[in-house]
């Protein structure tokens, strides 16, 4: 009987709410509220028997068909050129100082041309041998004639449609002995193409390389050719080369090979830094030497240190057994061609004679023990105003640093004299761009030409600063100064080199 009154009075209770809540807020929206809802993808409520907004728009964009229109070459080159990057036609700069910030700090350094086949070349576009055929012969003879040598060469061979209208009478204008100059620039555009060839400078031809990939710098005495060539063996017509140090030479392939793999890559090529060596010299007095090589904006850069231990108080004729060698008279250490003329040899033997003397072979041995100032064998030396700053060759690219330092003896067994006084030349090279050894650095190491002016050229940035750059923090923090002040070339007739 309770629970009968119990549900009675429940459901007068939900009725009389029922009806306030319509009185109040109207019979439309109390019926709303008790429809059962769904929800939908976002996870929201909606009302069943009504769409989203997010489904109506979903399913309007799905009904929708977009069609792509056709677009022309002319017009693709149009809408690349408004939207992408705005480019100075004569300079090749970017017009827009904010896009340059924010491509110097986000985007890679691309050059100019790189840029340009980006946004204009289509590699869809189909071959354009058909409108140059529909030009007249005529036309491009006329073309042809305004044109230098070497470029009318080239235009012949990048087709066979251009060989036909141009004609090939430029090959044998190039190949007559009295062009071998055209001939070898005509070649050398050619390398690109010919990852297995390496060119002779001899033969003005390509040979076939025979150690692909696994060429290495070897000793003068060890025979070591990279291709097949007649005249490998000839004594009378040598592979251009440098002496580096006594039995050691760089030959020009080397050269071609390092520069060639910085610009085309690996299968053209080596990489520069593994012509890297370190070797001593056989017999006294012992000269340790290494070779570094670096290619910096297309040239090849060379140093070479030579370090040897020595005593203090040496003879003039001890000097010269310390400095030069008995095999072809020239210095242990790496020199370029113009060496005898400078002040290179007497900075080497200045730099010597501070070493300090022992004080049982001073004469002021009993005056240095009243004042206290014995000179120890392990001082640190500082070099004179003569002898200290670097030096620069006038005549080529070559730079050079003469320095006394403290260095360990690993082959001393005292343990008391592990450090000892060592004499150590740095030579820096600008070795050229490896297209021909008649390129003016080479030719100017040499001594094939006479006309460089390393000091003009060259500028205020020093081939050692560059070269010190890519694998320290700093350069050699010297002064760089003439090599040869009183501009004096006596060569062999001087003696301020002996």
């Amino acid at each position: 009987m309770t629970d009968d009154l119990a549900v009675q009075s429940s459901g007068k209770s939900g009725r009389s709410l029922r009806d306030k809540l319509r009185s109040t807020f109207g019979r439309k929206s109390v019926d709303d509220t008790n429809t059962p809802r769904r929800k939908s993808s976002a996870g929201e409520s909606v009302a069943s028997g009504r769409k989203s907004s997010q489904r109506a728009s979903l399913d309007s964009r799905q009904d929708s068909v977009q069609v792509v229109p056709f677009k022309t070459q002319a017009e693709r080159i149009r809408e690349a050129r408004e939207t992408g990057p705005k480019i100075d036609k004569q300079t090749g700069e970017l017009l827009d100082g904010t896009l340059m910030l924010h491509s110097l700090a986000h985007d890679s350094f691309d050059t100019v041309t790189e840029i340009l086949n980006k946004y204009e070349l289509d590699p869809n576009r189909p071959p354009g041998e058909a409108q140059i055929a529909s030009l007249s012969p005529q036309l491009w003879n006329q073309i042809a004639e305004r044109l230098e040598m070497i470029d009318r060469a080239c235009l012949a061979l990048s087709s066979k449609t251009l060989l036909d209208r141009v004609g090939s009478s430029c090959f044998q204008t190039i190949n007559h002995p009295n062009n071998a100059a055209y001939r070898l620039e005509f070649l050398h555009r050619c390398q690109d193409k010919l990852p297995n060839h390496l060119f002779c400078f001899v033969c003005n031809k390509y040979h076939l390389r025979t150690q692909k990939g696994e060429e290495k710098l070897k000793p003068a005495s060890v025979l070591n050719p990279l291709f097949t060539c007649p005249h490998a063996t000839n004594n009378l017509m040598p592979q251009p080369r440098i002496r580096i140090t006594t039995g050691r030479t760089l030959p020009y392939t080397f050269v071609q090979l390092a520069l060639r793999g910085k610009k085309y890559g690996l299968d053209h090529g080596i990489e520069a830094t593994t012509m890297a060596r370190l070797w001593r010299e056989p017999y006294e007095p012992r000269w340790t030497h290494s070779s570094r090589y670096f290619v910096f904006k297309g040239h090849l850069l060379m140093r070479v240190q030579s370090t040897a231990f020595t005593k203090p108080g040496l003879t003039p004729a001890a000097e010269r057994m310390l400095l030069y060698s008995r095999e072809d008279y020239l210095p242990y250490f790496s020199v370029c061609a113009h060496w005898r003329d400078g002040l290179l040899m007497k900075i080497c033997k200045c730099a010597l004679s501070h070493l300090p003397v022992p004080p049982e072979k001073s004469l002021h041995e009993g005056l240095a023990k009243v004042a206290g100032r014995r000179p120890t064998p392990n001082a640190i030396i500082t070099l004179c105003s003569e002898c200290r700053p670097m030096r620069r060759c006038p005549q080529c690219p070559t730079e050079y640093l003469v320095e006394v330092k403290l260095a360990e003896d690993r082959t001393e067994k005292d343990p008391r004299q592990l450090f000892k006084h060592a004499i150590v030349v740095t030579r820096w090279s600008d070795l050229g761009d490896g297209s021909s050894p008649e390129s003016p650095e080479w030719a100017a190491i040499t001594g094939a030409i006479d006309n460089y002016d390393s000091l003009t050229t060259i500028g205020t940035r020093a081939v050692s600063g560059t070269f010190e750059s890519q694998s320290a923090d700093t350069g050699p923090g010297q002064r760089i100064l003439n090599l040869n002040p009183k501009d004096e070339h006596k060569g062999e007739e001087g003696h301020e080199w002996y």
